[in-house]
Protein backbone atom coordinates (compact mmCIF):
# COMPACT_ATOMS: atom_id res chain seq x y z
CA UNK A 1 0.00 0.00 0.00
CA UNK A 2 3.11 2.48 0.08
CA UNK A 3 5.81 2.79 -2.60
CA UNK A 4 8.86 1.72 -2.28
CA UNK A 5 10.64 5.29 -2.57
CA UNK A 6 8.45 6.07 1.11
CA UNK A 7 9.74 3.30 3.00
CA UNK A 8 12.81 5.17 4.21
CA UNK A 9 10.83 8.82 4.90
CA UNK A 10 8.10 6.63 6.70
CA UNK A 11 10.52 4.55 8.67
CA UNK A 12 12.68 7.57 9.79
CA UNK A 13 8.85 9.57 11.18
CA UNK A 14 7.97 6.60 13.18
CA UNK A 15 11.36 6.07 14.86
CA UNK A 16 11.73 9.71 15.41
CA UNK A 17 8.07 9.92 16.43
CA UNK A 18 8.63 6.63 18.88
CA UNK A 19 12.14 8.24 20.20
CA UNK A 20 10.62 11.62 20.98
CA UNK A 21 7.40 10.04 22.80
CA UNK A 22 9.84 8.04 24.99
CA UNK A 23 12.11 10.44 26.19
CA UNK A 24 10.62 13.57 26.17
CA UNK A 25 6.57 13.21 25.36
CA UNK A 26 3.71 12.69 23.48
CA UNK A 27 3.03 16.59 22.34
CA UNK A 28 6.44 16.80 21.19
CA UNK A 29 6.22 14.24 19.41
CA UNK A 30 2.80 14.84 17.55
CA UNK A 31 4.63 16.55 14.57
CA UNK A 32 6.83 13.32 13.79
CA UNK A 33 3.06 11.11 13.45
CA UNK A 34 1.56 13.78 11.61
CA UNK A 35 4.90 13.65 9.00
CA UNK A 36 4.30 9.87 9.22
CA UNK A 37 0.79 10.46 8.08
CA UNK A 38 1.76 12.65 5.33
CA UNK A 39 4.32 10.13 3.95
CA UNK A 40 1.81 7.75 3.55
CA UNK A 41 -0.70 10.06 1.86
CA UNK A 42 1.95 10.94 -0.66
CA UNK A 43 3.50 7.70 -1.03
CA UNK A 44 0.03 5.72 -1.60
CA UNK A 45 0.13 2.69 -3.69
CA UNK A 46 -3.35 1.16 -3.62
CA UNK A 47 -3.60 -2.07 -5.57
CA UNK A 48 -5.51 -1.79 -8.69
CA UNK A 49 -8.10 -4.31 -10.64
CA UNK A 50 -5.83 -4.99 -13.70
CA UNK A 51 -8.69 -6.22 -16.46
CA UNK A 52 -8.03 -9.61 -18.64
CA UNK A 53 -7.88 -7.89 -21.85
CA UNK A 54 -4.79 -9.49 -23.25
CA UNK A 55 -5.20 -6.68 -26.19
CA UNK A 56 -5.78 -3.74 -24.05
CA UNK A 57 -3.73 -1.21 -23.07
CA UNK A 58 -4.03 0.40 -19.89
CA UNK A 59 -3.17 3.49 -18.26
CA UNK A 60 0.38 3.83 -17.18
CA UNK A 61 -0.74 6.59 -14.81
CA UNK A 62 -3.32 8.21 -12.54
CA UNK A 63 -4.42 11.83 -14.07
CA UNK A 64 -6.28 13.15 -16.21
CA UNK A 65 -5.65 12.67 -20.07
CA UNK A 66 -4.63 16.04 -21.47
CA UNK A 67 -3.16 15.10 -25.33
CA UNK A 68 -4.54 12.61 -28.00
CA UNK A 69 -2.87 13.34 -31.14
CA UNK A 70 -0.99 10.84 -34.39
CA UNK A 71 2.84 11.61 -34.28
CA UNK A 72 6.07 10.54 -35.17
CA UNK A 73 7.16 8.24 -32.74
CA UNK A 74 10.43 10.27 -31.45
CA UNK A 75 11.96 6.57 -30.59
CA UNK A 76 11.03 4.23 -33.28
CA UNK A 77 10.82 5.20 -36.79
CA UNK A 78 7.08 5.02 -37.39
CA UNK A 79 3.75 7.17 -36.70
CA UNK A 80 2.05 6.73 -33.63
CA UNK A 81 -1.10 7.51 -31.38
CA UNK A 82 0.68 9.84 -28.56
CA UNK A 83 -1.23 10.06 -25.27
CA UNK A 84 -0.44 12.45 -22.90
CA UNK A 85 -1.62 11.83 -19.43
CA UNK A 86 -0.51 15.01 -16.67
CA UNK A 87 -0.36 13.58 -13.42
CA UNK A 88 -2.03 15.32 -10.12
CA UNK A 89 0.79 16.84 -8.03
CA UNK A 90 -0.80 15.34 -5.05
CA UNK A 91 -2.27 11.92 -6.47
CA UNK A 92 -0.80 8.38 -6.89
CA UNK A 93 2.88 8.71 -7.90
CA UNK A 94 3.33 4.96 -8.94
CA UNK A 95 3.64 4.05 -12.66
CA UNK A 96 2.15 0.57 -14.20
CA UNK A 97 2.93 -1.29 -17.21
CA UNK A 98 0.56 -0.57 -19.92
CA UNK A 99 0.93 -3.70 -21.74
CA UNK A 100 2.89 -7.25 -21.09
CA UNK A 101 5.90 -7.44 -22.76
CA UNK A 102 9.38 -7.61 -23.06
CA UNK A 103 11.50 -4.34 -22.16
CA UNK A 104 13.46 -3.53 -25.20
CA UNK A 105 16.02 -0.69 -26.38
CA UNK A 106 15.80 1.34 -29.12
CA UNK A 107 18.89 2.88 -31.08
CA UNK A 108 17.43 6.72 -30.67
CA UNK A 109 16.49 5.85 -27.01
CA UNK A 110 20.24 5.88 -26.80
CA UNK A 111 21.89 9.04 -28.66
CA UNK A 112 19.13 11.38 -28.59
CA UNK A 113 19.60 13.75 -25.90
CA UNK A 114 17.03 16.41 -26.72
CA UNK A 115 14.11 13.57 -25.92
CA UNK A 116 13.61 12.44 -22.50
CA UNK A 117 14.36 8.23 -21.87
CA UNK A 118 11.08 5.98 -23.17
CA UNK A 119 10.57 2.47 -22.07
CA UNK A 120 9.70 -0.01 -25.08
CA UNK A 121 7.47 -2.43 -24.50
CA UNK A 122 7.06 -5.13 -27.71
CA UNK A 123 3.80 -7.13 -26.89
CA UNK A 124 4.47 -11.43 -27.71
CA UNK A 125 2.42 -10.21 -30.75
CA UNK A 126 4.77 -7.77 -31.76
CA UNK A 127 2.91 -4.69 -30.40
CA UNK A 128 5.05 -1.87 -30.24
CA UNK A 129 4.52 0.57 -26.97
CA UNK A 130 6.64 3.47 -25.63
CA UNK A 131 5.81 4.79 -22.25
CA UNK A 132 7.65 7.80 -21.06
CA UNK A 133 7.80 9.89 -17.68
CA UNK A 134 8.60 12.94 -17.41
CA UNK A 135 9.89 15.04 -14.19
CA UNK A 136 7.14 16.49 -11.80
CA UNK A 137 6.97 19.04 -9.23
CA UNK A 138 10.51 18.59 -7.30
CA UNK A 139 12.16 17.87 -10.69
CA UNK A 140 13.60 14.59 -9.58
CA UNK A 141 14.39 12.38 -12.11
CA UNK A 142 11.99 9.69 -12.50
CA UNK A 143 12.34 6.19 -11.23
CA UNK A 144 12.27 3.27 -13.88
CA UNK A 145 11.99 -0.35 -12.13
CA UNK A 146 12.15 -2.66 -14.99
CA UNK A 147 15.91 -2.82 -17.44
CA UNK A 148 16.43 -3.87 -21.12
CA UNK A 149 15.62 -7.79 -21.37
CA UNK A 150 13.41 -8.32 -18.66
CA UNK A 151 9.55 -9.31 -19.06
CA UNK A 152 7.18 -6.94 -17.77
CA UNK A 153 3.27 -8.13 -16.99
CA UNK A 154 0.53 -5.69 -17.75
CA UNK A 155 -0.41 -2.88 -15.40
CA UNK A 156 2.45 -4.48 -12.85
CA UNK A 157 4.71 -1.29 -11.00
CA UNK A 158 7.56 -0.36 -13.00
CA UNK A 159 8.46 3.09 -11.68
CA UNK A 160 7.45 6.13 -9.72
CA UNK A 161 7.38 9.91 -10.56
CA UNK A 162 7.76 12.05 -7.67
CA UNK A 163 4.99 14.65 -7.05
CA UNK A 164 3.68 13.85 -10.16
CA UNK A 165 4.96 14.64 -13.62
CA UNK A 166 3.50 13.80 -17.20
CA UNK A 167 3.19 10.37 -18.60
CA UNK A 168 2.98 9.81 -22.77
CA UNK A 169 2.87 6.70 -23.97
CA UNK A 170 3.30 5.85 -28.28
CA UNK A 171 0.98 3.74 -29.35
CA UNK A 172 0.92 1.84 -32.97
CA UNK A 173 -1.59 3.91 -35.48
CA UNK A 174 -3.76 1.85 -35.89
CA UNK A 175 -4.94 1.30 -32.09
CA UNK A 176 -8.92 1.50 -31.24
CA UNK A 177 -9.12 4.78 -28.51
CA UNK A 178 -11.41 3.93 -26.10
CA UNK A 179 -10.52 7.67 -24.03
CA UNK A 180 -11.35 10.98 -24.80
CA UNK A 181 -9.26 13.91 -24.08
CA UNK A 182 -10.39 15.60 -20.57
CA UNK A 183 -11.26 11.72 -19.20
CA UNK A 184 -9.23 11.14 -16.02
CA UNK A 185 -8.08 7.29 -15.36
CA UNK A 186 -6.13 5.11 -12.92
CA UNK A 187 -3.27 3.59 -13.64
CA UNK A 188 -3.16 -0.45 -13.94
CA UNK A 189 -7.08 -0.48 -14.09
CA UNK A 190 -8.36 1.75 -17.14
CA UNK A 191 -8.24 0.72 -20.34
CA UNK A 192 -7.08 3.75 -22.59
CA UNK A 193 -6.72 1.59 -26.06
CA UNK A 194 -6.95 -1.78 -27.57
CA UNK A 195 -4.33 -2.92 -30.01
CA UNK A 196 -6.04 -4.19 -33.16
CA UNK A 197 -5.07 -7.32 -35.02
CA UNK A 198 -5.93 -8.37 -38.78
CA UNK A 199 -7.81 -11.47 -38.35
Amino acid sequence: MIAREGMVPLAMAVLAGVLVLHFIGLLQSLVFWILALLVLLLFRDPEREIPSQPLAVVSPADGKITSISTVPDPYLPRQSVRVVIQMPPYGVFTTRSPIEGKVLESPAMQKASNIPHGVWLQSDEGDDVVMVMTRGLLKNEPRCYIRIGERIGQGKRCGFVHLGGRVEVYLPENCRMVIAEGDTVHSGSDIIAKLVHAR
